[in-house]
């Protein structure tokens, strides 16, 4: 659904609708001024004060490109999860002496969140998205800090940056995309937000009204499970310039040797998700098959009882573009894959649609990280085409040092039986 903007005015709030914007070719163009009640036309975080508390506010608008690569703002749409990045984003300043003040208005609305007291205080976070070369926008929901499978403790995080060799800090916040039913968001309810803040609760959506009583458990998510496809090669491949050059200077180093790439699939694993733990380098196999074993670490994060280890398998494939992890290669990792265990497939290519039909038809427990998700996790972890060689020599380096290490070891073990 489009909404044209000369009609932005009296257009509803309809989650996943794209608003136009103007042709002038300046700011006169932007959507938000025309669309929202009182609301401004700059920065990622444009809020809307209350009459009744100057300083309080009464919406906020978090608009995103989600296309930044320092600031990787996303909405998972499976589970109704959007993370959002502050703005302090470059050196010289603390992390909430910011001109929008974004940083400290996460900082209060998560306090208020965790305290359980003066929810109604906390306002209606409005997410938009820039879409296509425009000024167009697209509304993704309305939004409330934290979600109830984030523990308090992590749904707001400050973290360091590095931008040219300075150091700084900014904050990475998740918030929840609730479930408003079929009905727009009132803009009714917004100017009583503004005008008439304590009796703004009698327009508001039913999911907001259930937050305001119950806080983080009151909490309904809009969910859109994904429907089970084949993703495309396109879907497999698809990175943005920073992700390509990092993908192909993967590629040529490890060009003359292939199988140095294992290191890196497992670094890679690593920095994915910290509960994969304890993966060795199995010696290489004739055929080129299984290239180490680990295991995925589930625990209570208390200390009397032990954690969960669940074996898997993982193989490394070190491809040009066009060529594709193929039938072959996938059924040798399934065919090791022994009772309870899991695989993993990571490749810099992509993986051929029979290949993966096979894995998805079959439900065979492969877990697949193709070009694409590569590119990802570098970007996650901060790593870009400047200093990807540091991060691939400091693999080799470490590699070498843990061989030469158990080389050592089997030495001496060989003495003593001796």
């Amino acid at each position: 659904m489009e909404v044209q903007f000369s009609d932005l005015e009296n257009a509803p709030l309809i989650v996943d609708c794209i608003y136009k914007g103007g042709k002038a070719g300046n700011k006169s163009d932007e959507v938000l001024p025309k669309l929202l009640p009182k609301c401004g036309n700059s920065s990622g975080f444009r809020k809307v004060g209350r009459k009744d508390k100057p300083g309080e506010m009464a919406y906020v608008v978090l608009y995103t490109s989600m296309s930044e690569l320092e600031w990787p703002d996303y909405l998972d749409k499976e589970t109704g999860i959007f993370r959002y990045y502050g703005d302090n984003r470059t050196p010289g300043k603390n992390i909430t002496d910011t001109k929008q003040g974004g940083n400290k208005l996460l900082e209060k609305v998560f306090a208020i969140l965790n305290s359980g007291m003066g929810l109604e205080d906390i306002p209606p976070f409005l997410v938009f998205k820039k879409v296509g070369t425009g000024k167009d926008i697209q509304f993704l929901g309305l939004a409330v800090p934290g979600n109830p499978k984030i523990s308090p403790d992590r749904d707001l995080v400050a973290f360091w940056r590095t931008l040219d060799d300075n150091r700084f800090q900014n904050y990475e916040a998740h918030f929840t995309i609730l479930n408003t039913g079929d009905k727009p968001i009132s803009k009714e309810w917004l100017r009583s937000l503004i005008e008439d803040h304590d009796n703004s609760l009698e327009l508001a959506p039913p999911a907001w009204k259930k937050f305001v009583r119950k806080g983080r458990n009151g909490i309904e998510a809009l969910k859109a499970p994904q429907i089970l496809k084949i993703p495309s090669k396109y879907d497999q491949l698809q990175s943005d310039i920073e992700g390509r050059h990092c993908l192909q200077r993967i590629r040529d180093y490890y060009k003359q040797n292939p199988q140095g790439f294992e290191a890196c699939a497992r670094d890679l694993i690593y920095k994915m998700d910290n509960h994969f733990v304890d993966f060795t380098l199995t010696r290489p196999w004739r055929d080129g098959g299984r290239d180490a074993i680990g295991y995925f670490e589930i625990s209570s994060s208390g200390k009397a009882n032990r954690p969960l280890k669940i074996d898997c398998a993982l193989e490394a494939k070190c491809y040009a573009e066009k060529n594709p992890v193929k039938v072959r290669e996938m059924s040798r990792l399934i065919s090791r894959i022994r009772y309870r265990q899991f695989g993993i497939m990571v490749t810099t290519s992509y993986v051929h649609d029979q290949a993966y039909k096979e894995v998805v038809e079959d439900e065979h427990p492969i877990l697949i990280v193709t070009a694409s998700d590569i590119a990802a996790i570098l970007r996650q972890n901060a790593i870009y085409s400047t200093d990807v060689d540091l991060w691939l020599n400091d693999i080799r380096e470490s590699d070498n040092r843990f061989a030469a290490y158990s080389k050592s070891y089997a030495q001496i073990v060989n003495n003593m039986e001796k």
